[in-house]
């Protein structure tokens, strides 16, 4: 028989990363893991706040710095900055980097395509949201 007890539902994966990194980047400042624990809830143990922290701070996209005793943590980047990071990692990870890259940019739209041309050609410009 199966045990009846409701569960929270299983989140996706990333999904609690992305949680926290939206937690820190709403922080005014560096935040503890506790404080991170109480935005999202509090539904999480605190320990599983630590460890998602901590895969966060190596993949690079969260800082951290020694307050007293524990630490306070800050996002590295923003959304954007974050994918770039994982499409980078994704190419790193292949032998074939040439293959990769004429495969993505003729699976892209006209319009990605045209943004990602034009970005390629004025790489120090600013983009105007």
């Amino acid at each position: 028989m199966t045990d009846q007890r409701r569960r929270p539902p299983r989140r996706g994966q990333g999904e609690l990363e992305a949680q926290i990194l939206a937690a820190l980047r709403a922080a005014e400042g560096p935040a503890t893991a506790g404080w991170v624990q109480e935005r999202l809830g509090g539904d999480l143990a605190y320990t599983t706040v630590i460890t998602i922290l901590t895969r966060l701070l190596a993949k690079g996209a969260v800082t951290r710095e020694r307050v007293g005793r524990s630490f306070a943590w800050t996002a590295a980047s923003d959304e954007a900055g974050l994918a770039a990071r994982r499409m980078r990692r994704v190419l790193d990870g292949e032998r074939d980097r040439e293959a990769v890259l004429a495969s993505f940019v003729t699976s892209l739209e006209p319009n990605d395509e045209r943004l990602l041309r034009e970005l390629l050609a004025h790489p120090e410009a600013e983009r105007e949201d």
